[in-house]
């Protein structure tokens, strides 16, 4: 064959491909034009398509706040609490109770593993007569609001994992988190905001809390605009949001223009989806230089708002801060709201860190809660509150020293939710004598997840997107189910 003909066969080849491209991404374009307008429609079994993907049965939430406490706090001192403890306080935790549960290199050494009771009182809170520690008096106050899960359960035992795991569904990290499979599967009701946003705080407990990576709101394998913005303090909350110094809107929307025309040209010839991403994501951007600031600007809170949330409302960057923050984006239509806060990890010293901790997160997420209700949100907002995994009834040092604490346990741990279609003022799940093993309600992460989706009208079988020639989910492939038990 002579080299000149096998040129004109390459040639060929590479016209009839990037014809076949072009028809991808015109067809990815106009499903990202007509992406929100669809989304509340009825989607069929198929999701791959955007234009498709909506609500596959009514709705009981419209948007989630989740209140993430990395670290894994202490249900042992918090939440799960038994006058039993007392008791065998100081007791050797038998072995037929561990059964051989594997613990962290930091306790694995011990010798001795005594029960420690909690070193805080208990009482009971509303008509609902939940058990709450004096560490959370402004959270026991809205007892009759909070749908309490006391048998969550992970097989993580280490913080990355454990994070990546609650949030993506899988312990590895490159999975699609929570939120962008939202913002996937439901879209925005606000075009001018994000669907979902992400905010960092540190506690005043253990300082520097765990390591937190843009990973955990990442967008994975789904598109791009799907991942999670960071909203940080201070006064440019977007990176690279703001025009540089000389740059005008008129410049800046020309500009836009031109490179959305370079995108669209580069989808037609390539077929490749992220050229269309591209171009929302810019747009996305540039109508952020107005909501954003209004969203930011709480120059129009009136007092009482402040002292609902607590002094700390008023320091950006704060928990209280980010939770007054997530109640403005729930007005404006945001789908999915994230709160990272650092500092829950309390292998040592866990009487004045724990203490600190819930100081600074108690009273703001009550105030959310309160604020939600009366505002007529929190019925179509789902909330929830929660790590990725909890703490050993053993202690993790000598016991009754000051600098003792207690060590990772996923075996059974809490996660409270309110609002948003759960039953208020109830119990689910019960732990043995110890609070070391599940009696009765297991809830593990992946159906925690699965009920999150159902809650917001999707099911968690059905919202998938085809990588790697496997149709990828939230809930992965291992069983997961609805905790139909805990929904109104």
């Amino acid at each position: 064959m002579r080299p000149d003909h096998e040129f004109l066969q390459a040639l060929t080849r590479r016209t009839f491909l990037g014809k076949v491209a072009g028809g991808v991404g015109a067809a990815a374009l106009a499903s990202l034009g007509g992406r929100n307008n669809n989304a509340g429609s009825s989607a069929n079994n198929s999701t791959t398509d955007p234009s498709k993907v909506g609500p596959h049965f009514a709705p009981k939430a419209k948007r989630v706040i989740y209140l993430f406490q990395s670290g894994g706090p202490s249900q042992i001192d918090l939440f799960d609490y038994k006058p039993g403890y007392r008791d065998l306080h100081g007791t050797e935790l038998p072995n037929s109770v561990r059964g051989g549960q594997r613990v962290t290199g930091m306790t694995a050494g011990q010798t001795s593993f005594p029960v420690v009771a909690p070193p805080f009182q208990f009482a009971r809170h509303g008509k609902c007569g939940m058990w709450a520690s004096e560490l959370v008096p402004h959270t026991a106050g809205v007892a009759d609001e909070l749908c309490m899960l006391k048998g969550m359960h992970t097989e993580a035992i280490n913080h990355d994992p454990g994070i990546t795991l609650i949030n993506t569904g899988d312990q590895q990290p490159g999975k699609a988190s929570l939120g962008s499979w939202l913002s996937y599967g439901l879209g925005s009701e606000n075009e001018d905001l994000p669907s979902y946003v992400v905010m960092l705080s540190q506690g005043t407990g253990k300082n520097p809390g765990q390591p937190l990576f843009s990973r955990l709101w990442g967008s994975g394998y789904l598109p791009s605009n799907h991942q999670g913005v960071q909203l940080r303090p201070g006064k440019n909350p977007v990176l690279y949001l703001a025009n540089p110094a000389g740059i005008t809107e008129k410049a800046r929307r020309d500009m836009l223009d031109d490179l959305a025309r370079l995108n669209e040209l580069r989808a037609e010839t390539t077929g490749d989806p992220e050229a269309a991403t591209r171009i929302a994501q810019y747009e996305m951007a540039f109508r952020m230089q107005t909501s954003v600031p209004d969203l930011t600007d709480l120059s129009d809170e009136p007092e009482s708002t402040f002292e609902l949330y607590g002094p700390d409302a008023r320091i950006p960057g704060t928990y209280a801060a980010n939770c007054l923050l997530a109640r403005r984006m729930a007005e404006r239509g945001v789908r999915f709201m994230q709160l990272f806060h650092r500092g829950w990890d309390q292998h040592l010293n866990l009487v004045k860190e724990l203490r600190a901790q819930s100081r600074d997160t108690d009273q703001a997420s009550a105030a959310l809660i309160i604020d939600l209700k009366r505002r007529g949100l929190l019925d179509d907002t789902l909330v929830i509150w929660g790590g990725e995994f909890g703490r050993t009834i053993y202690s993790q040092g000598r016991i009754g020293a000051p600098g003792s604490g207690r060590d990772h346990h996923g075996r059974c741990f809490t996660t409270w939710l309110a609002g948003g279609g759960v039953k208020p003022g109830f119990e689910h799940g019960t732990t043995d004598a110890y609070g070391w093993n599940i009696l009765d309600g297991a809830v593990h992460i992946r159906d925690l997840n699965a009920t999150i989706l159902h809650l917001l009208g999707l099911d968690h079988e059905r919202l998938t997107f085809p990588h790697q020639g496997l149709n990828q989910r939230l809930t992965g492939v291992e069983p997961a189910k609805v905790v139909h038990q805990i929904l109104t």
